[in-house]
């Protein structure tokens, strides 16, 4: 009888609450804005042509490498960046082999290790999610292969400090290091510029977030140009819709609308965590458009909220993260309407007086 591999077979399941999603949607790190007007416009002009014919990625990869500042080889476009983690899988993982992961932290990493057929080595973050630097160096082995770190990371907010990230890449050369920058704008540093000092560093961003695309499917990964030919092996031709390709340009020439939305985002963020020290909720300071906070019911404080027309994450199932909820930010009309919701919930369920932030 036909099987699946044992490595599918025993694969966690990965179910994003997405069916009912009616109310503001705070709770998928989201662009809550929507993508640029010339976005919306391009896609008014869409030629039926473009639909009908296989879409051609090396154009829109040479104007993302020039903005970016690297050279074309450098550079792969994905469908999202779950394609780029999947592709690193796939080119550098054998089966019995390790991968490396901080936990909490994006669910997809786990998944496709394991089918790879890899086993996953889980480093638990330092308290208050501090990056554990020491901790990574210290489980890595010859049977190393990929290490993936989401900086910054989710569903905490947290970074890994340069050094940190540069010391790992350093002690497994037979590695690829995968940093992950899905949140990249909200943040303001990478680790794109080290690449040509590790040949086993890949960077990967994500149209999703700030530029509003999630609905496109469309990443980017970079790293040194003769381990992307590897990996371009392993990568359909055909791997990015026409329609994603044809909308990427006029996003990435919408720098005004980007920059005014990502100032909004860090202002709410702002805004939040102050709400969150004042009724004395424990969070992590975030990098990213996202806080996560220990409300304690999370389950009760969820549904509360979306009664409110607010929809936040439950990620009390995430390592280390009972009772915490994500809450995704956005605009300061998104804010305003989060914050009213957000404070007659704690009051409702009497939540407001936990334990102070630290």
């Amino acid at each position: 009888m036909l099987s699946p591999r044992k490595a599918v077979r025993t694969l966690p399941s990965y179910h994003p609450p997405l069916a009912g999603r009616h109310g503001l949607r705070l709770d998928f790190n989201e662009n809550t804005a929507g993508c640029s007007p010339r976005v919306l416009e391009r896609l008014r002009h869409l030629e039926p042509e473009q639909l009908a014919s296989y879409p051609e990625r090396e154009p829109v990869e040479a104007k993302v490498a020039a903005m970016l500042g690297v050279a074309a080889p450098e550079l792969l476009l994905t469908n999202g960046v779950d394609e780029a983690i999947h592709l690193l899988c796939e080119t550098y993982l054998e089966p019995g082999e390790e991968g490396v992961i901080v936990v909490p932290t994006y669910s997809m990493y786990r998944i496709y290790m394991m089918a790879a057929g890899a086993q996953v080595i889980s480093v638990p973050a330092g308290q208050d999610s501090i990056f554990p630097g020491d901790n990574v160096c210290a489980h890595i082995s010859p049977r190393t292969r990929l290490i993936a770190i989401a900086n910054p990371n989710n569903p905490t907010g947290s970074v890994a400090p340069p050094k940190d990230l540069r010391r790992i890449a350093r002690s497994a050369p037979d590695a690829a290091v995968l940093v992950d920058e899905a949140y990249f704008e909200f943040y303001g540093q990478s680790m794109l510029a080290e690449r040509e000092q590790f040949p086993n560093l890949f960077v990967a961003r994500t149209f999703s977030k700030a530029y509003g695309l999630a609905g496109l499917r469309i990443g980017v990964l970079i790293g040194d140009a003769n381990q992307m030919r590897a990996v371009r092996h392993v990568s359909s031709p055909y791997n990015v819709n026409a329609v994603a390709l044809a909308c990427l340009p006029e996003a990435l020439g919408d720098q005004a609308y980007i920059e005014q939305y990502v100032n909004e985002v860090r202002e709410s963020r702002v805004r939040l965590e102050q709400v969150l020290a004042a009724n004395r909720i424990q969070f992590w300071p975030s990098e990213a458009n996202f806080v996560l906070a220990r409300v304690g019911a999370a389950s009760s404080f969820v549904e509360q909220m979306r009664r409110r027309g607010i929809l936040v994450r439950d990620r009390s199932s995430d390592h280390g993260c009972e009772g915490c909820v994500r809450i995704t930010l956005g605009p300061r009309v998104h804010a305003d309407r989060l914050l009213a919701a957000l404070q007659e919930t704690l009051d409702e369920l009497g939540i407001a007086q936990g334990a102070p932030r630290r």
